[in-house]
């Protein structure tokens, strides 16, 4: 077992430091990403997935957070359960806890090689790096995407998401913020260019929850870089039908959250919030996954659903669940 899948609990305190000291190398990765990014020809926008026309099976790495395991436990868990795509989830600076390996959000100082041997080691890709930024934040946004961008190229992965501020200030009207999100767009689209990675707007707030609302997000820069991380839980929640969103913005699609969302939560909170950290299982909630999965086969989609969902045994269900929707719907 590599010293980087040991688990807090089971490890000394020498493990501890050579996970810490192995895992985060700051100066030297943040150098090696821009370098990276710098000296690389940018990819053109493509099918980033399966040449073979498949979807594929993947997991956020949320499915851990409910007990203090590290970034690599869960990726080796993922592997083990059946999955092929991990979705980790990343932070801009540093993190005590994740430093130490009691937390799977990981800092974007880690050395890229050290992510890419866990994910070897455990025999799953990424599918996407979940390192959400604030579409609405001047100071923030950009840069924190910009961040993000750099290190996915670093780590050969195609997408990183972005979504807006679920609770925007009081202050922030309408028209300054498509302003807001024109301008971050904008500049967060350049950097998509000269890296070779999309930027995936989620739906999670109160202006991408809407339809209407976010196709015109998705239209405001024209930029074949900025496409749709498709969450058909929260979309769900927001009060808006996941259906009729897909519909909206099925060209631009280029990753899926596949969240269900349990009827109990449903009849608690939809319409009164945009979103939620993780849903239930897939298949025991009040998502069709026949009709979103036939829809996306449809449109050419070969991509991943990356499942969010809160616990082991929920992973291990939405895994055989999926399976099943894409083995009958031959996608």
């Amino acid at each position: 077992m590599s010293k980087n899948t040991v688990h807090p609990s089971e490890s000394s305190g020498s493990t501890r430091r050579e996970f810490m000291s192995s895992a985060v190398v700051a100066g030297a990765a943040v150098s090696a990403v821009a370098q990276t990014a710098q000296t690389a020809a940018p990819e053109k926008p493509g099918a980033p997935w399966d040449p073979n026309g498949r979807m594929g099976v993947g997991i956020n790495l949320e499915y851990v957070r409910h007990a203090d395991k590290s970034l690599a436990w869960g990726i080796k868990r993922a592997g083990e359960i059946g999955y092929k795509w991990v979705e980790p989830c990343f932070l801009n600076g540093r993190c005590l806890l994740s430093n130490a390996g009691y937390c799977h959000v990981t800092s974007m100082d880690t050395d890229p090689s050290v992510i890419k041997e866990m994910c070897d080691e455990a025999g799953v890709q990424i599918s996407g790096l979940s390192s959400h930024s604030d579409l609405l934040s001047p100071e923030f946004g950009v840069l924190y995407a910009k961040r993000g961008l750099q290190y996915a190229r670093a780590l050969g992965v195609k997408v990183v998401q972005i979504t807006e501020d679920m609770y925007p200030p009081k202050w922030l009207d309408e028209t300054e913020a498509y302003n807001l999100m024109r301008i971050n767009l904008r500049a967060i689209a350049e950097s998509c260019e000269e890296n070779g990675v999309y930027i995936a707007v989620e739906q999670h707030g109160p202006y991408t929850g809407k339809i209407d609302r976010m196709v015109r997000i998705l239209s405001l820069v024209d930029s074949p870089w900025i496409k749709c991380n498709y969450d058909c839980g929260n979309t769900f929640l927001s009060g808006s039908d996941p259906y009729e969103m897909l519909e909206a913005v099925i060209d631009k699609v280029v990753h899926v959250h596949a969240k269900d969302i349990s009827v109990k939560q449903a009849e608690a909170e939809r319409g009164k919030v945009t979103g939620t950290a993780v849903g239930c299982a897939c298949g025991d909630g009040v998502i069709d996954w026949k009709r979103l999965v036939a829809r996306l086969k449809k449109a050419d989609y070969r991509g991943v659903l990356s499942v969010e969902c809160g616990t082991e045994d929920e992973a291990v269900r939405s895994l055989a669940c999926l399976t099943k929707v894409l083995q009958e719907l031959d996608a």
